[in-house]
């Protein structure tokens, strides 16, 4: 099997190396857009960007260059780009005969001159638009970057709504470090990696202030209801986010220290400008720019979502960091 990644960030080469390190010896290909980017990873056999200290597997291959000439060869392509890019790849590859999945988390930021009452679409959605025709899926879960790259114990799911696709990517991933389980609820997997990256800074937020772990649990669990409304509105089963895309990703990344968007938390409550926190973070923290497309998602379905209000409000600088948490626990009483 030969896959082809396209994105040199964190992630994408994390599951290059991933893929290049399986029993079945896989041909790898890892695109970067920058040339001298790509050369200087192929031979220091490393990101050292990224992903310092750790080395490229012999099978695989830093590329740049012509991306549509290394996809006609691939029987797999994956997009390991943010969520801001995914339209503009899907339009270019739409016409591919191999199956095209994403690794990016999140909804579609609405365009500034949009329509009031416009919201963001999940990446399969996007897909539809653009490239209806695509064989694709998402493959998504609990996972840091680092960690997969370092071949440690992993657990991820594919998701697809098209046959075939989800056990592709159980087939081109599931090995010794990683199991990789299908699920055909694309919905559901997509909300989840979306909200929890929301949920997690608002983790951030409570861990900073030293509210306790009383407080971080009930934001935890309660933000996991939000997760769960939100998707079975658009359409997901409930039980999704009781899995690995949805309970197992928010608790990762609501209380790893690797995660990006719970740093993002912590640094707002030590006092840092929102500019301030994602400068510092030096890779994207995809909550910073999915918070308000989920809660224009959720309005737009007639879902309550409180913990992502008050996370949105933090961000846009209508709420002080000290009256985030207050915003919350002033809400009336209510039946779990």
């Amino acid at each position: 099997m030969k896959i082809l990644v396209i994105g040199a960030g964190a992630w994408g080469t994390a599951m290059a190396i991933s893929a290049a390190t399986h029993p079945d010896k896989r041909a790898v290909s890892l695109w970067a857009r920058d040339l001298a980017q790509a050369q200087l990873m192929q031979a220091e056999r490393a990101n050292s960007r990224y992903l310092p200290g750790i080395r490229f597997p012999e099978p695989l291959t830093v590329v740049s260059g012509d991306v549509m000439a290394h996809a006609a060869t691939a029987d797999l392509i994956v997009l390991g780009t943010p969520m801001a890019a995914l339209r503009q790849w899907l339009g270019l590859l739409k016409d591919c005969r191999v199956p095209v999945v994403w690794l990016c988390k999140g909804f579609e930021a609405v365009p500034a001159d949009a329509a009031a009452g416009s919201y963001g679409l999940m990446a399969h959605e996007v897909c539809q638009q653009v490239a209806p025709l695509l064989q694709s899926g998402a493959l998504s879960g609990p996972s840091f970057a680092a960690e997969v790259a370092r071949q440690q114990p992993t657990a991820l799911v594919a998701a697809s709504a098209h046959e075939g696709v989800s056990e592709l990517l159980v087939s081109a991933f599931h090995g010794d470090a990683m199991r990789v389980y299908a699920n055909h609820d694309i919905v559901g997997v997509e909300v989840g990696g979306a909200v929890k990256n929301v949920l997690a800074i608002a983790t951030g937020l409570c861990d900073g202030l030293a509210l306790g772990l009383n407080a971080r649990a009930a934001l935890v669990t309660r933000g996991l209801a939000e997760m769960t409304r939100l998707g079975v509105a658009l359409g997901a089963q409930a039980e999704t986010f009781m899995g690995l895309s949805g309970l197992g990703d928010l608790v990762l990344t609501a209380t790893g220290d690797l995660s990006r968007n719970r740093k993002v938390g912590l640094l707002l409550a030590e006092g840092k400008t929102l500019e301030q926190a994602v400068t510092s973070l030096g890779h994207v923290a995809e909550g910073v720019y999915s918070a308000r497309t989920v809660l224009a998602r959720a309005r737009q379905v007639g879902v309550e979502m409180p913990i992502t209000e008050t996370v949105v409000a933090l961000l846009d600088g209508a709420l002080p960091v000290t009256e985030a948490v207050q915003s919350l626990m002033a809400r009336d009483p209510r039946g779990e």
